[in-house]
């Protein structure tokens, strides 16, 4: 129970916040709900309110607060018996950007259970909070694919080499959203160990797991990753083969011009612009006749452009 009393500004809601009637009581929510950042105190008890409708719109109305009493009610409503109340607690934690709400927040998560946590390391990623590492760590392990996710989230967002054996060991997961997000959080880590491990992905089953590795690859600019990117040129997901080109290009790889001007004649236009942009940033005289073929025959203009640009780079006449 609040103590009106002690705060003044809100004696004329009162009536409606004490109502009997959980109608009135969401109302009175509403009427104040400007308040929630300064005197978040009403909305705090509104969270252990018997009706699901008062608590949600109290777990609304604490979206992104920090203080601390705020946050362990938020954190008691991921528990919430209506899953729309515990949904919208969640999303309200994951609000939260203030890095002082860091040692709250780990606090409880060190005292949560089930997928509660993964709310919890939801709302801990975006502080990048550092004495989360050795937590994230361990629940990198969880039985629970989405606590995993989120595990490993935080780690990505952290960029501390200490967490790179549970990254590259999460790369065989068994859910593919962990897989991919492990990959992708590997952009750090700039070793050729990892370049080879992350190469690897590049067969995984998964498609969207295969275009996170060739990104990555991409980022980490390690040489000997450009075989396993030679590769994905011939990937069944064109979105790959785009990924590959593109980190191909960035890499000024001279081997991969033959699988780069096979792909001039794909028939996604993304593909074949993104392949005339890499034979620029390669800027081998061996790819102008393939990019003057493309501005006399393909039918996309932008690929025509990228084309133009990509020869113009070469110093080659159209």
């Amino acid at each position: 129970m609040i103590d009106f009393s002690d705060y003044p500004e809100l004696a004329a809601f009162e009536s409606l916040l004490t109502s009997t009637d959980p109608a009135v009581r969401r109302v009175g929510l509403l009427q104040i709900v400007d308040m929630a950042d300064e005197v978040p105190a009403p909305f705090v008890a509104a969270t252990g309110d018997s009706d699901a409708g008062v608590r949600l719109e109290a777990a609304k109305a604490l979206e992104g607060n920090p203080a601390p009493e705020a946050i362990r009610a938020l954190a008691g409503l991921l528990a919430d018996p209506d899953g729309e109340v515990a949904d919208n607690a969640a999303i309200s934690l994951g609000e939260i950007l203030d890095p002082g709400a860091g040692p709250v927040l780990l606090a409880l998560l060190r005292e949560a259970s089930g997928d509660a946590r993964a709310a919890l390391l939801g709302a801990l990623r975006k502080l990048r909070h550092a004495p989360a590492l050795h937590d994230a760590v361990a629940l990198s392990e969880d039985t629970s694919a989405e606590v995993r996710r989120e595990a490993i989230g935080v780690l990505a967002y952290l960029k501390d080499a200490a967490a790179v054996p549970a990254l590259l060991k999460r790369i065989a997961d068994s859910d593919a959203e962990v897989r991919r997000i492990a990959v992708g959080a590997l952009v750090f880590a700039a070793r050729p160990d990892v370049a080879l491990v992350v190469g690897k992905a590049l067969g995984d089953p998964d498609w969207q797991v295969r275009q996170e590795a060739a990104g990555t690859l991409g980022k980490l600019k390690r040489d000997e990753s450009i075989p396993a990117l030679l590769g994905a040129l011939d990937d069944p997901a064109w979105e790959v083969r785009l990924k590959a080109a593109n980190a191909l290009g960035g890499m000024r790889a001279p081997a991969a011009l033959p699988g780069l001007i096979a792909n001039l004649a794909h028939p996604i236009s993304n593909l074949r612009k993104e392949v005339a942009n890499a034979l620029g940033a390669i800027g081998d005289q061996d790819a102008a006749d393939a990019l003057r073929s493309v501005l006399d025959d393909d039918r996309d203009i932008e690929v025509r452009k990228a084309a133009q640009r990509a020869l113009d780079a070469l110093g080659a006449q159209a």
